[in-house]
């Protein structure tokens, strides 16, 4: 980060946000989706988080990226890329993002603790070693982690970026994966498309039926899928929230949630007053499957922190307050708190090896 700008920036946020706990009291919400670092590794502090959100986000999962834009100064010169999109150098995976979670988490005090739920996200899910990095890493950090992710299978863009293997709902390294979290508590952020890029009639639910079996395989893992499974250009079909539906009238697969995060999906859900109605009535009808979450990375301008909260107002609006609640707080507090228990329970039972 460029210090004395960002600097600048923090002071007036706090100054600006540091308002009186009540005046947003009706707009409080948990943030199921936060990356605290960018493609490059660099963002916030998690004190700097705070400072800026003030008392308006109760309660944020925290988590880094696990993927590193690589600088190739045959591609963009000196120009240093810090996006996915802004080079056509790969990624590959950076481990080391789980340390940096877990040393910020552990600088703050019991309170500011208390208003994050750490996450594991540095694992290659193409690699039959990834279970294994995520309980090394339980271990040397126990009493910090609640879960993994958001970790990433099919990502328009990304996925063919991505040095190595690509990843696949039908490896049985993703198995792996969901076994162990299955076996210490921990609660699942997946990130994979409902379908591919532009797809073709004959692929449109392929992505789907495998994710659909991947869950059918793991019932005793919590897994959120994140965005819905929409992005830029993987956008909803026609029948979209039906096959949300498919998964949410199933009783085989009640241990799976969505959540909305991501101004992208948010677009969607407000485009047009019927698709905010359509939306409204499905989560009506499972209040307790959704959560909200921002998909802010690593920002350093805080008055966009709350800017995909605000872009979702015609769907607060149009939920009852009952459903607004569980979809901003309650379905976060309870999945959480849930996997909380459980994985403090596992380290306990196991300690990392002498």
């Amino acid at each position: 980060m460029k210090n004395s700008h960002v600097s600048r920036i923090w002071a007036a946020a706090v100054l600006a946000l540091s308002l009186p706990a009540g005046a947003d009291e009706a707009q409080e919400y948990y943030d199921s989706h936060t990356h605290l670092t960018n493609y490059v590794q660099e963002g916030i502090t998690a004190r700097q988080y705070l400072a800026a959100v003030g008392d308006r986000v109760g309660r944020s999962a925290l988590f880094g990226i696990p993927l590193q834009m690589h600088w190739s100064d045959r591609v963009t010169g000196k120009v240093a890329p810090t996006y996915y999109l802004d080079s056509d150098t790969a990624l590959y995976y950076y481990s080391f993002t789980d340390a940096y979670i877990a040393e910020q988490y552990r600088k703050l005090s019991p309170a500011q603790q208390a208003r994050f739920e750490p996450m594991i996200t540095g694992f290659n899910p193409a690699d039959m070693y990834a279970a294994d990095h995520i309980r090394r890493v339980l271990q040397t950090y126990p009493g910090v982690f609640t879960g993994i992710g958001e970790f990433s299978i099919h990502k328009e863009f990304v996925s063919a970026k991505v040095s190595g293997d690509v990843a696949s709902l039908i490896d049985p390294a993703v198995d792996r994966i969901f076994d162990f979290t299955a076996e210490s508590g921990l609660l699942s952020i997946l990130h994979s498309d409902i379908h591919m890029p532009f797809v073709k009639p004959e692929f449109r639910r392929l992505y789907f039926d495998q994710a659909v079996a991947l869950f059918r395989r793991h019932p005793n893992s919590t897994i959120i899928w994140a965005h819905t499974g929409l992005g830029r250009v993987v956008q909803p079909v026609s029948d979209h929230l039906a096959m949300l539906e498919e998964i949410l009238a199933d009783p085989g697969l009640k241990h799976v949630y969505f959540d909305i995060s991501w101004d992208e999906v948010a677009k969607y859900v407000v485009a047009t007053p019927d698709a905010t109605r359509q939306t409204t009535a499905l989560i009506e009808k499972y209040p307790d499957r959704f959560l909200f979450g921002s998909d802010n990375v690593a920002l350093t301008e805080p008055q966009a922190l709350f800017a995909v909260f605000n872009q979702y107002q015609p769907l607060w609006d149009a939920l009852s307050p009952e459903a607004s609640e569980a979809v901003r707080k309650g379905n976060f507090a309870r999945l959480f708190d849930a996997a909380k228990v459980k994985v403090r329970s596992w380290e306990k039972t196991h300690p990392a090896p002498l």
